[in-house]
């Protein structure tokens, strides 16, 4: 009987599979987005949040404006470095403003204040402001180029079509992931 069982469930695990992984990165942001509002969080409209850490206990120290993707990174509200020494851990707001993406592995450091329109590139830390309109990277982050010119030169990419392709990667077929990795040997190319 558990043989049937097995063979029955094997066509379905595919499906089940991709069923999972997009539901899971959905679920998974929502149930992060209740919870920090539980905890005093203030998050507002069209925010994911994906395989991140925020400060829980300190949830009430962070904003959130509309239209932010937080995907990997770590945002702290409270550093405890001065606790063993001094009896108390340093503490302070973090805003993170409008349509902000912060990149894989980013950290963003107590008392920062991230302006609109800002990409938090891979890796980066956050230790003082970032004015708007802008793209920042590296330890210590640093401004890199302003958000319009960085926008504007990957639409211009993407208008090419060379390197573009428009089915999701849950979906692609092999031929597709096979095309892609032959031309991405020397360039960067562009996913939906």
């Amino acid at each position: 009987m558990m043989g049937i069982q097995l063979l029955l469930k094997r066509p379905f695990r595919f499906l089940l599979k991709k069923i999972k992984c997009y539901l899971g990165i959905e679920v998974e942001s929502e149930i992060m987005i209740k919870s920090l509002r539980k905890n005093g969080a203030h998050i507002g409209n069209n925010v994911s949040i994906i395989n991140s850490e925020l400060d829980y206990g300190h949830a009430f120290l962070i904003d959130i404006g509309d239209n932010v993707t937080i995907t990997g990174a770590r945002v702290l509200a409270h550093d405890a470095s001065l606790k063993k020494v001094l009896g108390y851990s340093k503490v302070g707001r973090v805003i993170i403003s409008d349509n902000v993406f912060i990149g894989n592995g980013a950290i963003v450091l107590p008392n920062v204040t991230i302006g609109k329109n800002v990409i938090v590139g891979a890796g980066a830390v956050i230790s003082k402001d970032v004015p708007e309109n802008s793209v920042v990277a590296g330890n210590p982050a640093k401004v890199i180029q302003s958000y319009d010119c960085f926008i504007n030169k990957h639409k211009v990419e993407i208008e090419k079509g060379n390197t573009t392709w428009n089915t999701y990667w849950l979906d692609k077929t092999e031929k597709e992931k096979e095309e892609m990795r032959n031309s991405l040997i020397d360039c960067t190319g562009y996913d939906i």
